[in-house]
């Protein structure tokens, strides 16, 4: 099955051409090499994705047929991601938070007490 498909297949990503514009991005990797959309994969191949700054990791378990339910899933791959990845995301997404655009004006309460509680976790 073409990497493409198998991405699209295991709900990687939401459409196929998504899948495919990634690959010729450069951002899969198939057992540590760069790859086209057409690249075959096999059962035992190690893809790495980066989508949305983070480098996910999965391993091919099996082919699936056709495009699966997320429930089924896991039983055509399985993540490797290391939990680093996921706390690099997290954070990501705390400082996008806390940011606020110059000219804004002041914070509001509630937003004051955002603010105060995210820098007293972080201490």
């Amino acid at each position: 099955m073409r990497i493409d498909k198998y991405l699209w297949c295991v709900r990687f990503f939401k459409t196929r051409s998504l899948a495919s514009n990634a690959c010729k991005k450069g951002l899969v990797k198939v057992n540590g090499q760069a790859i086209k959309p057409s690249r075959d994969i096999y059962t035992g191949d190690k893809i790495e994705v980066r989508r949305n700054q983070v480098n996910y990791s999965m391993l091919v378990l099996d082919i699936p047929p056709s495009r699966v339910g997320a429930k089924l899933v896991d039983i055509y791959r399985k993540d490797t991601t290391p939990s680093k990845e996921f706390k690099l995301m997290d954070m990501l997404r705390a400082q996008k938070e806390a940011h606020r655009k110059k000219g804004t004006g002041r914070p509001t309460k509630k937003e004051r007490r955002d603010m105060d509680e995210y820098y007293d976790q972080n201490e």
